[in-house]
């Protein structure tokens, strides 16, 4: 690949990076993929022609990785590819026409603006402030408004969404994006909304951590199994005292297997047995069914075995 600016002198020049890296890209990029983009930024000031190879050895990477890393520039829009290599695009330019394009965006003053209250606008600047230190990015400002277009969430709602990434450490669109539709799929509009997805949060954690440690799992639950566990929970309405009767039953069995388990559940909940007494009647009419099932099974084997001795006996007269 070959790149090019004005050469000047390695020991007294310095290669510029603009600010808007820092803020736009930079928190997204991991360490291996910022190594190749700054030693291509610096190699473009002297009209270095490089292979990948070379990059490789340069940096300590391996091949696939810087491979990877010049994927990851392309599809940023920093790198294009042309017939002789590559050329980097100038990022102001970049981020100047995401804010100026034609498409329905708003510079960072008229997304505040133009935002449905001035509890909105706080808000913006709120996470501008607490989450990005006041250095936030422009385009943060057009998603921001965006979704609270996209999501209706109150504005207490929209500065959690950015804390609870910021607290994960995950503090991207990607991860912002997903986290916003999951809470718009949980019909989260209010803080109080929130409130109450993250207690109901909280009691299923509860509830499957106290599930796998009951079956000496060592475990986190699998998706499923989480799924089964919310099913006996919000679709049951079981406590855990009941679930745990059929844990214990499934271990008693050497059968501890969800699909075993959820069976004995939907079992009770198909026979409308709601309650700890109930599931424990049931069960001691279980084992009285059993007993005289047994009792009626031996008497008849000694009625039969008597019978048998008695034909013998017969014979043998």
């Amino acid at each position: 690949m070959k790149v090019s600016q004005n050469e000047k002198s390695l020991l007294f020049s310095s290669t510029e990076i603009p600010d808007i890296f820092f803020t736009e890209y930079l928190p997204e990029a991991n360490s291996d993929f910022l190594k190749v983009y700054f030693y291509m930024l610096f190699l473009s000031k002297y009209n270095k022609e490089i292979k990948i190879n070379d990059l490789s050895k340069t940096l300590s990477l391996d091949f696939p990785t810087v491979q990877e890393a010049i994927k990851y520039w392309e599809e940023k829009g920093i790198l294009i590819k042309k017939m002789d290599g590559y050329i980097l695009s100038d990022i102001q330019e970049i981020e100047f026409s995401k804010l100026y394009s034609p498409k329905i965006t708003t510079s960072p003053e008229d997304a505040i603006k133009t935002s449905e209250s001035q509890y909105r606008a706080k808000a913006i600047e709120n996470i501008n402030t607490q989450i990005f230190q006041g250095l936030m990015s422009p385009s943060w400002y057009n998603d921001i408004s965006l979704w609270f277009k996209k999501y209706g969430f109150d504005e207490q709602v929209m500065l959690a969404l950015f804390k609870y990434a910021y607290d994960k450490k995950k503090l991207h669109r990607n991860y912002i994006q997903a986290t916003a539709n999951a809470w718009s799929q949980n019909n989260i509009k209010t803080f109080n909304d929130l409130d109450a997805y993250f207690e109901k949060q909280e009691k299923r954690n509860v509830l499957n951590n106290e599930i796998s440690r009951k079956l000496n799992l060592g475990r986190r639950l699998t998706t499923y199994e989480e799924e089964d566990a919310i099913k006996w929970t919000e679709n049951y309405g079981y406590s855990m005292d009941i679930i745990e009767i059929a844990l214990k039953k499934a271990s008693s069995n050497n059968t501890v297997k969800f699909d075993y388990i959820d069976k004995i559940l939907t079992d009770w909940h198909t026979k409308q047995l709601n309650s700890v007494n109930e599931v424990q009647t049931y069960l001691s009419s279980l084992k009285e069914k059993d007993k005289k099932t047994k009792q009626i099974q031996k008497i008849a084997y000694e009625y039969t075995q008597s019978t048998f001795d008695n034909l013998e006996s017969l014979y043998d007269n």
